[in-house]
């Protein structure tokens, strides 16, 4: 494996590369769920990229910036035992001069949910990667896959939506969400829950469980739905429960096939997203 950390040591080891490239951008703190996404990408190409870059641009003033987890050494030996091919952990400097061009998030999708929560995370979220899609792609006109968890849904329909906007030649692969075996939703943010707090946070997935068991039963309204899971997040500060096309439209009527179900709220002081693809 390459461990790469700067743009010309990234170009020069990616020069090697023959075939198609699988491509996995991370903020590092490996755990399961990153893991699924790199062993998807090795399975299903030739050569595979990891980068590991705490954004800062996407951090909001009081986010955990600083506090987030960092764990370079375990990080480059998950990598390893995963087959990774190219590791690649920039700096800051390295990403960013001091007087740059922006990206702006789409005006009524990038302003919605985790866009009223967290204005202005998603234009640092699309800069970073489209900066890495673009190092990444580069002297590689074709076969390039990058993959992305559908556990952030609405960060990739904008990345997405970004690829096509921008004509980004990579095909871009979303992946299922990894839970843990109680159900919880795996996050580098489930660290800062004491376990009193971790059993209140399974009430985000029990909640998706109970639309799981509405939609079943044929009750396809999404204010009901919103009701009865709200029933069951009562020891979770709630930020929103909403039900979206995969447009992030949002619908009166769940549409199989065709509708994602999110929940984000505070369980002390942690803030966790999950959701439910019908």
């Amino acid at each position: 494996m390459f461990i790469v950390n700067t743009i010309d040591e990234l170009l020069e080891a990616k020069a090697t590369s023959k075939g198609t490239i699988g491509f996995v951008p991370t903020m590092g703190a490996l755990h399961e769920g990153h893991l699924s996404l790199i062993r998807q990408a090795r399975k299903e190409n030739d050569f595979v990229v990891v980068s590991i870059f705490v954004n800062p641009t996407q951090f909001l003033e009081g986010e955990d910036l600083d506090a987030y987890p960092r764990k370079e050494r375990a990080d480059t030996k998950i990598c390893e035992l995963a087959g990774v091919d190219i590791l690649f952990m920039p700096t800051t400097e390295m990403m960013y001069e001091k007087d740059e061009l922006s990206i702006t998030s789409p005006a009524i999708r990038g302003f919605i949910l985790e866009g009223t929560k967290r204005a202005g995370h998603f234009d640092g979220m699309l800069q970073i990667v489209m900066k890495l899609l673009n190092l990444i792609a580069y002297n590689k006109p074709s076969n390039f896959h990058a993959y992305f968890g559908k556990k952030d849904a609405q960060q990739l329909a904008l990345i997405t939506q970004m690829v096509k906007n921008y004509f980004i030649n990579v095909q871009i692969v979303p992946c299922d969400i990894v839970r843990d075996s109680d159900g919880l939703a795996l996050s580098s943010r489930n660290i800062y829950l004491s376990k009193e707090e971790r059993v209140k946070a399974l009430s985000l997935s029990r909640s998706l469980k109970r639309a799981t068991e509405l939609v079943m039963q044929k009750e396809f309204n999404a204010s009901t739905i919103v009701i009865e899971m709200k029933k069951v997040l009562s020891e979770v500060e709630v930020e929103y429960v909403a039900l979206v096309n995969r447009e992030f439209e949002q619908i009166e009527q769940v549409e199989l096939g065709n509708t994602i179900i999110l929940v984000a709220g505070k369980v002390g002081t942690t803030r966790l997203i999950d959701n439910l693809w019908i």
